[in-house]
C-alpha cells in the first residue's frame, strides 16, 4: 500500500515530507518523489529504489517552499522505474494516490479522444490527474469533485495546482487518510505514524469526505457540503515510533512485545475475574450469538486460526475462519444471530473493511479488533477492541500479531463466561496465569544472539518448512510468511499431518524443516513427524518450552 504526506505551512515543505515518508516506509514501496511548490512553479523529482535515492537526487537541488507533497509508490499499473513513480501531473494539476482505479483504461481512451491528451506513464494515477486537469476551471475542489464521480475503484488522493498554490485538496475513498493539525500548520498523511514528530491531533477521512487544507486553517466536505470534525489526540509519542537504540524498527517491535502484550492484559482482564472487553448492554449480543465468523488478512488471520481452537472450546459455537479477500465472494448467508470479528492492525486492511460492511448490511454483530485509534474499522464496527501495541512501523507484524493473539484469548474466555460455560473460578485458573507471559516472553528474547548465530549457519539455504499441529500450525503458517516477509527465502508452513502428503518428499539433507513441538496433547504426534523428517535426513530445528532430551536426541537443534 502507498505512503501519502501532504504538507502546508510556515515551515520548509521538504524536510517535513522526507521525515514524514520514512515514517510510512513500513508499507513498502519501490520508489519515491516529492512536489514542492518554489513559489513560482511546482517542481517534482521521483525516483526509482528507496528514500535515500531520493535524498541522494535532491541534494543537488535547490528545493524550498512551504507547500508540498510526497508519495511512496508499490508497483501496480507499470512498472516500478522513474517515471511510473509519483506524483503525476497535468498540465496545473500535480498529486499523489493510494489505491487502484479500476475504469482507468477508459478514461484514458475517453481523454484521449476528447481532449487529446498524451501519457508519458503506464499508471492509472496519471489518468486521474488529466482528468482532474480536464474539470480544472480555476477551482481545485470544484475540479477534483466532479472528477471523482467517474472513478471506479478505491482511491485517496492529495492534489495540488499550480494556479492555487496555497492550497492542498485530499480526497478519500476507501484509502485511508488521515489530517494532521499543528501550530499554524496542517499535515495529510495515510497513517498516523507520519504525522507524530509534528502533531497528534488528527482527523480521521471517511469515505467520499473531502478535505481542503490552507494556511489558516482546513475545512471538510462530503457531497458538496460544508461539515465540521474535532480533532482527537493520538496517545503515541515519536519515540514510540523511532528505532530507541536498536539497530531497526522490527527488532525494537520484537522486544517491545512484553510491555505491548501486558500493557492489553492489564487494560481488558483484572486478577478478580473481571473483564474489560465490552459495555454490558453489548454483551447481550455476544450470549444470544449462534456462529462465530473470524475474518482478517496475513498475519492477523493466523491469529483469527490460533483463536479459533479457544473459540471452539470455551463458546461451543460453530466457528469459521475466512480470509477476508476470499470471504465476500462465497455464497455466504450471513445471519443476524452471527458473531463476526475483523481483525487488522492498521484497521484499514481494504478486503477486511468489505467484509465488514457486507456483515453490517446483513445485520449481524460486528467486532473490531485493532491497533489504530479513529482507523476505519474501529469506527464501523458496532463495537471495538484496541490492541495497546502502539505504533506499528516495521513491515513485518510482530507485537500487533501478540497482543491480537492476548485480545482473542481473553474475548474467547470471556464467551465462555457469559454463555455460562465457564464459572467465575475457571475463568481465573485460565486468565491470572496470564500474568507471567511478558516475562516469559523475556526469557525468550535472551535467546536473541543464539538465533542470531543459526540463522548466519542457514542463511544461504533457498527453502524451509515449518511445522506445527493444533495452536501452533497457524504458528508454523505465521513463522513461514515473516521468513519470506523479511528475508525473501521461500518457505513453507504446512500442519505436521499433513506432510506425508506431499511435502515430505521435498524433505533431504538440504532442506532446514523447523518445527514447533510443546508438550500438549499432540506431542506425540509432533514427535513423530520429527522422526519422518530425520528418516530423510532433514535438519530439525525444534522449538519446545521446556528442557528435552528426547528431542535432543533426533533435532539438529533445540531451543
Amino acid at each position: 500500500m502507498c505512503g501519502i504526506v501532504g504538507y502546508i505551512g510556515k515551515n520548509d515543505a521538504l524536510p517535513v515530507i522526507i521525515n514524514a515518508l520514512k515514517m510510512l516506509e513500513y508499507r513498502g514501496y519501490d520508489s519515491a518523489g516529492v512536489a514542492v511548490f518554489d513559489g513560482k512553479t511546482i517542481r517534482i523529482v521521483k525516483r526509482k529504489g528507496k528514500i535515500r535515492e531520493l535524498e541522494q537526487e535532491l541534494s543537488s537541488k535547490a528545493l524550498k517552499g512551504t507547500v508540498g507533497i510526497g508519495h511512496t509508490r508499490w508497483a501496480t499499473h507499470g512498472r516500478p522505474d522513474d517515471i511510473n513513480a509519483h506524483p503525476h501531473r497535468c498540465g496545473p494539476i500535480v498529486l499523489v494516490h493510494n489505491g487502484i482505479v479500476e475504469n482507468y483504461l477508459e478514461l484514458k481512451e475517453k481523454l484521449q479522444r476528447e481532449n487529446g491528451n498524451s501519457f508519458c506513464s503506464e499508471t492509472d494515477t496519471e489518468v486521474i490527474a488529466c482528468l482532474i486537469s480536464s474539470k480544472y476551471r480555476g477551482n481545485l475542489v470544484e475540479a477534483v469533485l466532479e472528477a471523482v464521480k467517474e472513478l471506479k475503484g478505491s482511491y485517496a488522493l492529495v492534489v495540488m495546482s499550480e494556479k492555487e498554490p496555497e492550497k492542498i485538496v485530499a480526497y478519500r475513498k476507501d484509502s485511508p487518510l488521515i489530517l494532521g493539525v499543528g501550530d499554524g500548520e496542517y499535515f495529510v498523511a495515510s497513517d498516523i505514524p507520519a504525522l507524530l514528530p509534528y502533531t497528534n491531533r488528527v482527523v480521521a477521512l471517511e469515505d467520499d469526505e473531502c478535505a481542503v487544507l490552507k494556511r489558516d486553517g482546513y475545512l471538510l466536505l462530503k457531497n458538496g457540503r460544508e461539515f465540521s470534525k474535532e480533532p482527537k489526540v493520538v496517545h503515541w509519542s515519536t519515540a514510540m515510533a523511532d528505532e530507541a537504540g536498536y539497530r531497526h524498527i522490527m527488532q525494537k517491535e520484537i522486544f517491545e512485545q512484553p510491555k505491548a502484550v501486558a500493557d492489553t492484559l492489564n487494560a481488558y482482564y483484572s486478577a478478580e475475574g473481571e473483564f474489560g472487553l465490552f459495555e454490558e448492554s453489548f454483551s447481550q449480543k455476544l450470549i444470544e450469538a449462534e456462529r462465530i465468523r473470524l475474518v482478517a488478512c496475513g498475519t492477523s488471520y493466523y491469529a483469527c486460526m490460533v483463536s479459533r481452537y479457544w473459540f471452539d472450546r470455551f463458546s461451543r459455537l460453530p466457528v469459521d475462519v475466512d480470509i477476508a479477500s476470499e470471504f465476500r465472494y462465497r455464497d455466504l448467508h450471513i445471519d443476524k444471530r452471527d458473531l463476526c470479528i475483523f481483525v487488522s492492525q492498521s484497521g484499514e486492511t481494504a478486503d477486511t473493511l468489505a467484509a465488514l460492511r457486507l456483515c453490517n448490511s446483513s445485520g449481524a454483530t460486528t467486532v473490531g479488533v485493532c491497533n489504530v485509534m479513529e482507523s476505519t474499522i474501529a469506527r464501523e464496527s458496532q463495537a471495538v477492541v484496541y490492541t495497546l501495541a502502539g505504533p506499528e512501523i516495521g513491515v513485518a507484524s510482530t507485537k500487533a500479531f501478540t497482543t491480537q493473539l492476548a485480545v482473542l484469548f481473553l474475548m474467547a474466555v470471556y464467551m465462555g463466561w457469559i454463555r455460562e460455560h465457564l464459572s467465575k473460578d475457571e475463568v481465573k485458573s485460565m486468565c491470572n496465569p496470564l500474568v507471567y507471559i511478558p516475562g516469559l516472553m523475556e526469557e525468550v528474547l535472551r535467546l536473541d544472539g543464539s538465533l542470531r548465530d543459526l540463522a548466519r549457519v542457514y542463511m544461504k539455504k533457498e527453502h524451509f518448512l515449518y511445522l506445527g499441529r493444533y495452536l501452533n500450525y497457524p504458528i508454523a503458517l505465521e513463522g513461514a510468511l515473516k521468513l519470506k516477509e523479511i528475508s525473501y527465502i521461500h518457505a513453507e508452513g504446512y500442519a505436521a499431518g499433513e506432510m506425508k502428503h506431499g511435502p515430505i518428499a521435498l524433505i533431504d539433507e538440504q532442506m532446514p524443516v523447523v518445527v514447533v513441538a510443546p508438550p500438549d496433547k499432540v506431542y506425540e504426534k509432533i514427535r513423530s513427524n520429527i522422526e519422518e523428517v530425520k528418516a530423510r535426513s532433514g535438519i530439525v530445528i525444534a522449538f519446545n518450552p521446556k528442557f528435552n532430551t528426547e528431542l535432543e536426541k533426533i533435532c539438529y537443534h533445540i531451543f
